[in-house]
């Protein structure tokens, strides 16, 4: 049987492009197993948070963020884990606030490392709780954790001071110190800062927006 010339340059052309093709796939597989990820080089900058929440236990290891570009998934996400754990409400987080936590964990040089969650959004009844009808508590009665825009951290292995300098030095909202319960809060309201708590056996307050006085004893979430 006599095959055209025509018909014989198709077939070689069809063949080679199917064996390009599995060249590629092959390729890519092994890029994968060299990078451990998907991603090809070249894509967009992947932002990562590794959080665990002290209250309810619960640990997520979210990517909120690629290149410049919020991941609805990733921010519904993260907005579940950081709901009001005594009521159970869930809010939407300003973004920029898990910018803030990634920024600080470079900061820290531990990208990868975890967040110890101490307190993430908190409605209006549970703010007033947490008052209970005074000043002197330690958190603020306009808090920023009730706009979703405040979180209170822990980071294991640093210290509290060191937490709150890096917090400081990315001058990107407020940062209060509470050395009592060993947490640092951060938000992206203004740029301020206080402390709370005992200090060499001594209460100290201070808060550039709106100081307060301090009983001395230690607060259970930041302002």
């Amino acid at each position: 049987m006599r095959i055209s010339f025509k018909r014989s340059v198709t077939v070689v052309v069809a063949t080679a492009a199917v064996l390009f093709g599995l060249s590629g796939l092959v390729k890519a597989a092994e890029d994968r197993a060299t990078t451990g990820t998907s991603t090809l080089a070249g894509a967009a900058e992947q932002y990562h948070l590794r959080l665990h929440h002290l209250h309810t236990g619960e640990s997520i290891d979210v990517v909120y963020r690629v290149g410049d570009t919020y991941v609805p998934a990733g921010l519904d996400k993260l907005n579940h884990f950081l709901r009001d754990h005594r009521t159970q409400d869930v809010s939407s987080y300003d973004p920029k606030e898990f910018d803030v936590l990634h920024a600080l964990m470079a900061k820290l040089g531990k990208p990868n490392g975890v967040i110890d969650i101490v307190c993430g959004y908190r409605t209006p009844w549970s703010n007033a709780f947490l008052r209970q009808g005074r000043a002197s508590s330690g958190v603020a009665e306009h808090s920023q954790h009730m706009l979703a825009k405040a979180i209170d951290i822990r980071v294991p292995g640093v210290a509290t001071t060191t937490l709150r300098d890096a917090a400081l030095s990315l001058h990107a909202g407020g940062v209060g110190y509470y050395p009592v319960n060993e947490f640092v809060h951060v938000d992206v309201g203004p740029v301020r800062q206080w402390s709370y708590g005992l200090a060499s056996h001594r209460a100290v307050a201070h808060d550039s927006v709106r100081p307060a006085r301090s009983s001395g004893r230690g607060a259970t979430a930041g302002e």
